[in-house]
């Protein structure tokens, strides 16, 4: 079965630090781009990092830029989001996804991604 299975969130509180994990079982990551998107209650879902196949090129929202680090174990198929310094807006379901096309260096746009997982909770209190 081809999925992507995101865990690792959960409640914390404003300043704490959480670390995602996103294990890929049935496809291959290793020469595609991989992001992580949020949805926060009654909004749109949006981009939060990306990085490049090889780990060398990543980008952030700029709402996260600072904080949050994303990184990935090719060899365990396995990309993870350590966020620090969490505040109440960082509250969403946090969801990975394997980019389309080996070309993408990096990419924001969710329509560049084709596999997504479930997504898992993060709930910051103030």
């Amino acid at each position: 079965q081809v999925q992507l299975t995101e865990s690792g969130g959960g409640l914390v509180q404003a300043g704490d630090s959480v670390k995602l994990s996103c294990a890929a079982s049935g496809l291959t990551i290793t020469n595609y781009a991989m992001g992580w998107f949020r949805r926060a209650p009654g909004k749109e879902r949006e981009f939060v990092a990306s990085l490049s196949r090889r780990s060398g090129m990543s980008v952030y929202a700029d709402s996260v830029k600072g904080r949050f680090t994303i990184s990935r174990d090719n060899a365990k198929a396995t990309v993870f989001l350590q966020m620090d310094s969490l505040k109440p807006e960082d509250t969403a379901v946090y969801y990975c996804a394997r980019a389309r096309l080996t070309t993408y260096t990096t990419a924001r746009d969710q329509n560049e991604y084709n596999y997504w997982g479930q997504g898992t909770q993060v709930t910051v209190s103030s």
